[in-house]
């Protein structure tokens, strides 16, 4: 008696094997296709809200940033720069040192225009 490669493994030709039963490596990638055709079409409905979200938040930093008062503008850059420098010195992504020196940037940047025009806001202490 002779036995095959089927019966040793234990399947017989009758029964599919794991690849073909749920269509093999082209269903797979048709399914994932899909998948990421369907992430895409929810994001990019999405996109109209999340912009307007980042607008907003946009324009209220800045209306903080312009209201703050000049030493409250320098301790939030001196801040934020020593936050990114430690970033930079601890080993960090350099995409997280760049994104620390944005809020630096915006608030060096008006300190920057108040001191060429002439215009000053200060705390009122007494």
């Amino acid at each position: 008696m002779s036995t095959t490669s089927n019966e040793l493994s234990g399947t017989t030709g009758s029964e599919p094997s794991d690849a073909s039963a749920n269509g093999g490596p082209a269903q797979t990638a048709k399914v994932v296709a899909g998948n990421v055709g369907n992430a895409a079409s929810e994001a990019v409905a999405r996109l109209p809200e999340a912009t307007q979200a980042t607008r907003q938040a946009v324009e209220d930093a800045n209306r903080a940033i312009q209201s703050g008062s000049d030493e409250a503008l320098m301790a939030g850059t001196t801040l934020s720069v020593g936050l990114a420098l430690g970033l930079l010195l601890g080993g960090a992504n350099r995409l997280l040192v760049i994104l620390a020196l944005i809020p630096a940037a915006a608030m060096g940047f008006t300190l920057l225009d108040r001191s060429q025009t002439g215009r000053t806001t200060s705390v009122k202490r007494g």
